[in-house]
């Protein structure tokens, strides 16, 4: 018997994914930015990047009689990176989830502690996982924490052991 021969094609990859959002996002009339294609840290660290921009989009949108000299986009606008982050775990952790998972509870957080309501983050793995879950990743928004909190208990509890999947 003969062994098959097996052909790989790669049909994308992460600078695809992210020129072909950004693409996306213009066609829908967003001014965006694209942060890079090679972001790597701790997720939550990086969920921190995310909302800080987020910040100064807004400070931006409540400054828009005054200058524009120091804008970072057209509004609206959509932010868009690629890159492999982490999560690093405790030998202790039994915490499942992954580190797209772990970036849409950080920020998810962070919307609500700082009262921001019209922001939606997306953060997806292109290769349709996330961590050793059956989800892609996570889509949020900045009530989210408000609808879930009857739901779920913890949510700090639940980040700080790296249990995003809840």
């Amino acid at each position: 018997a003969t062994k098959g021969i097996t052909t790989n094609v790669l049909v994308g990859n992460n600078e695809r994914a992210v020129l072909s959002a950004a693409r996306e996002a213009e066609s829908l009339g967003y001014g965006t930015i694209v942060i890079g294609c090679t972001v790597e840290g701790e997720a939550g660290d990086v969920a921190g990047v995310y909302t800080s921009i987020v910040e100064q989009l807004i400070k931006q949108r409540q400054s828009l009689g005054s200058s524009q000299r120091h804008s970072i986009a057209r509004l609206p606008a959509a932010v868009i990176a690629g890159g492999e982050t982490t999560v690093t775990l405790d030998p202790s952790s039994s915490g499942k989830g992954g580190r797209n998972q772990e970036i849409g509870l950080v920020a998810a957080l962070n919307l609500q502690a700082k009262g921001i309501r019209d922001v939606v983050v997306a953060s997806v793995g292109t290769d349709g996982t996330d961590g050793p879950t059956d989800a892609a990743g996570a889509v949020v928004d900045g009530g989210t924490i408000d609808r879930i909190e009857g739901e779920i208990d913890g949510e700090e509890e639940h980040l700080s052991g790296k249990e995003a999947l809840a």
